[in-house]
């Protein structure tokens, strides 16, 4: 079966933004997105492994962060409306098949994310109540969530993937349908680039840990003492280090172990070669700043530093990602060559809510943290 023939061909209007303009928002928004994402991606599951120690300032920041894990949650999720947002405007046709392949692993994610959600919570009244406090099915509801929340990535993974690889869907399908209805069963496990790239997704999330744990300390924990700082310092840059370990050895496998030769040779020549070795490299510019402040608690102004720093890291692999994604389409949909038939009354509405709604979330930020300026007595 020609793949073709599972992508509709009867839709001609043009898309209604110009592709740049949907390209630029559907990177900028899931980088906005990977932070908080990151966090509860990686973070969640070191948060619930710190409190297991004896070290009382690994234990106060399980604390902290998961106090704050409801919040983290609630932005990320709203934050990973605006590039699914765009990848349904300009990506529909290859979208909707992938995601109907997968459909009820894809309706899923809602099915996992609400007591995931849930679980959040109950965790984290447990971190604020009096008296028995965590008790063992909050505990418990953590470590659920934890669990959940890998799932649910590894299951967008799966439907992006699939999205991309459209060679594979004839295959799929045959395997997961019932006179010609697909069955919506189907899983990507047998594309060789889901594993790496989902592993390499949780290396990036390792490194964005680290940086919040500097973050955190400096800006939202003037309450906290000068040990704790200094742990902050020394705990951060090793943390960072291991992440971009594991970073570099997935991406090593994805890019030279699961990518095609002729995607390869694209992104190794010409201008993309500057975002490949880009993208490899970026994570060094965070951990070398981490390490030069290993000693010392940095300040305000120096973790705001690595922090930019390290969501330049987010924004060039998302950068990198999505020229990735439209090289392995142009086969079958050049997303790029679409035409458009602008309709700039909902673009400017989109863009007004945008900004505004950013503005709100550093209104929400500026209060915590002149909630937290003065020191305790």
């Amino acid at each position: 079966m020609d793949p073709q023939m599972l992508i509709d061909q009867t839709h001609a209007a043009g898309i209604p933004a110009p592709i740049w303009f949907v390209e630029f928002f559907k990177v900028l928004g899931f980088a906005l997105h990977a932070v908080p994402m990151n966090l509860w991606y990686a973070g969640f599951l070191l948060a619930l492994l710190l409190r297991a120690t004896r070290d009382k300032h690994a234990r106060r920041f399980s604390t902290r962060l998961m106090r704050q894990m409801p919040v983290i949650v609630a932005f990320g999720v709203n934050l990973g409306i605006v590039p699914l947002l765009f990848i349904q405007v300009a990506y529909f046709k290859l979208f909707y098949p992938a995601t109907i392949l997968m459909a009820w692993f894809w309706l899923a994610i809602i099915a996992l994310l609400i007591p995931a959600y849930y679980g959040v919570y109950v965790y984290a009244a447990g971190l604020k109540q009096r008296g028995p406090g965590m008790t063992t099915w909050r505990a418990a509801a953590g470590w659920l969530s934890a669990i959940l929340f890998v799932t649910i990535g590894f299951l967008f993974a799966n439907g992006f993937s699939l999205m991309a690889h459209v060679g594979r869907w004839p295959e799929l399908w045959q395997g997961h349908q019932v006179a010609g209805a697909a069955t919506g069963t189907a899983l990507n496990l047998g594309d060789a680039t889901l594993w790496p790239r989902w592993l390499l997704m949780f290396g990036l999330a390792v490194t964005t840990t680290a940086v919040w744990i500097v973050f955190d300390a400096a800006w939202f924990g003037a309450k906290e003492s000068e040990d704790y700082r200094r742990w902050a310092a020394a705990t951060a840059w090793k943390l960072y280090a291991a992440g971009a370990v594991w970073f570099a050895a997935a991406g090593s496998v994805y890019v030279f172990g699961s990518w095609s030769s002729g995607l390869r040779s694209a992104m190794f020549s010409g201008p993309a070669v500057v975002l490949t070795v880009a993208t490899a490299i970026a994570p060094g510019l965070p951990l070398v700043l981490l390490w030069a402040w290993r000693a010392r608690p940095p300040g305000r102004g120096a973790a705001a530093l690595v922090g930019l720093a390290q969501f330049g890291v987010l924004g060039i692999n998302a950068v990198s990602r999505q020229v990735v994604q439209n090289l392995n389409i142009a086969e079958f949909f050049p997303v790029l060559d679409q035409p458009s038939a602008v309709e700039w009354g909902p673009l400017v509405m989109f863009l007004v809510v945008f900004v505004a709604g950013l503005g709100v979330v550093a209104w929400m930020i500026a209060q915590v943290v002149t909630a937290r300026k003065e020191p305790a007595a």
